[in-house]
């Protein structure tokens, strides 16, 4: 079991998910470089423009490692990265377990992501003009969970603690992208695990998403917010059991 962060994330993220699946799985933790604890030395401003790049990062553990069969957990940005990865060699991968979707975070009507152009032209611009202030105002947005304050507290300072420059390319690279093509064609069998009161991927994104899959499973979350294994990690951990447990669909 191969878990990927979201953006601004690292590892430590996975905490309250891991030991539920230690048993039964390699558990495999990594962060992005430029994330968490890894060798900012080894950043390539190229090949992080796009999600492309860090989709080769995860095809790249698996080339390492020699892993088949993986069961891939990927958070918000990873979600897609995953399926990029699963798109260009499918046969490394069993299933995908993909936590608040968005191939697109951009409205294009009639699909709607949930953002307008300005809006995230507006986010990038305060990214750069004032970042901690920039991720003070993100975090209660994305964990929305206002009665759990040490939850936001934590993500803001994850966020905090990502250098600016990265940052600023990697929210680029995210929310800027359009992904729904990969979509098309995906064999491997995917779980959607869609939170309620999600301002980051809302409702209207998950079944999207779950309707450009063929083989995909789509579960509504009364988890709120956009982290639900960190906010709700008992229901995200029943949900991806149910899943892993059942048979795969032909």
């Amino acid at each position: 079991m191969l878990l990927a962060h979201g953006f601004g994330c690292d590892q430590n993220m996975w905490r309250f998910i891991v030991p539920a699946f230690s048993d039964d799985y390699r558990i495999v933790l990594f962060d992005y470089v430029g994330s968490g604890r890894s060798d900012l030395g080894a950043y390539d401003a190229d090949r992080y423009s796009s999600l492309q790049g860090y989709a080769d990062d995860v095809l790249d553990i698996l080339h390492a490692l020699d892993l088949r069969d993986t069961v891939f957990v990927g958070h918000s940005v990873s979600s897609m990265v995953g399926v990029m990865a699963a798109q260009r060699e499918p046969d490394r991968f069993e299933r995908l377990i993909l936590i608040g979707p968005s191939p697109r975070y951009i409205n294009d009507p009639p699909y709607v992501g949930g953002f307008e152009r300005s809006d995230i032209e507006g986010l990038l611009e305060t990214m750069e003009k004032n970042y901690i202030g920039w991720a003070n105002f993100l975090g209660p947005v994305v964990m929305q969970n206002p009665d759990r304050p040490e939850l936001t507290a934590e993500l803001t300072e994850s966020f905090c603690s990502t250098d600016p420059v990265i940052a600023r390319r990697f929210a680029e690279a995210t929310f800027l992208a359009d992904n729904r093509s990969d979509l098309a064609g995906l064999k491997v069998p995917a779980l959607v695990l869609q939170c309620s009161d999600d301002l980051i991927a809302p409702r209207s994104v998950g079944d999207f998403v779950h309707q450009s899959l063929a083989n995909s499973t789509f579960q509504q979350m009364k988890a709120t917010g956009h982290c639900p294994h960190l906010s709700h990690p008992d229901e995200t951990i029943q949900l991806m059991r149910e899943y892993l447990q059942a048979p795969v669909a032909v």
